[in-house]
């Protein structure tokens, strides 16, 4: 893992970042809609879960800008991760609580699915996570029960965390159409609208044409 520390005074953010962090601390979220009902039918086809294919569309949308891998040093400095990887809760219904696991991410979408259902399986069998998350993680939920029109999350240190925080819901099908609520919480310092539009756009590319980064080059 290498962070990669910002110099405030070079960088043409760095007004912004003082404002929506001293000035006027603020965080805001967006729920929009994913049509993946082309994901739904890639991933039948590959014989991999719905969620690990969208989560693997999520983790090559978030490590292609550096706004979305941002985070504090132990020293407070501002600064982003070469590489992020994607953290989720996995609900365990026998005593309705939930785990949180994390996997590596790789832009090829088969080597990821394995480290995936590697410590899917390792969680199964051990009933615990084998070696604790490192700090350069996204976190991912999942509500595969209740699809919402919007989703806000309340942090008590939200003014102090910067990465991106996704809620996925459960998605509606109609026709060959198939919508997938998700929920984008982010921190203004370092991601404006126009940043999230910007996700937003390019993860739904990623949910349309998913194939092996191998074939087409793209992270």
């Amino acid at each position: 893992m290498s962070f990669n520390i910002i110099d405030m005074g070079a960088w043409k953010r760095s007004k912004t970042f003082e404002h929506f962090t001293r000035e006027i601390p603020c965080t805001y979220s967006m729920t929009v809609n994913i049509e993946a009902a082309k994901l739904l039918r890639s991933a039948k086809e590959r014989g991999i879960g719905f969620f690990p294919a969208f989560l693997h569309c999520l983790a090559r949308v978030v490590n292609a800008h550096e706004e979305f891998r941002m985070d504090f040093d132990a020293e407070g400095r501002v600064g982003y991760y070469d590489i992020s990887h994607p953290c989720w809760a996995v609900f365990d219904k026998e005593d309705e609580s939930f785990t949180t696991l994390w996997a590596e991410y790789s832009p090829d979408i088969a080597e990821f699915y394995a480290r995936y259902d590697e410590t899917m399986r390792a969680f199964k069998k051990l009933g615990a996570q084998q070696k604790p998350a490192p700090r350069n993680i996204f976190n991912v939920s999942c509500i595969p029960w209740t699809s919402f029109t919007g989703f806000n999350l309340n942090l008590r240190d939200g003014y102090s965390y910067l990465p991106p925080i996704f809620t996925v819901g459960k998605y509606s099908s109609e026709g060959e159409c198939a919508q997938l609520p998700l929920a984008i919480q982010v921190h203004h310092a370092v991601c404006d609208g126009w940043h999230v539009s910007r996700f937003v756009s390019e993860l739904q590319e990623a949910a349309d044409t998913v194939r092996s980064a191998k074939s087409d080059g793209r992270a």
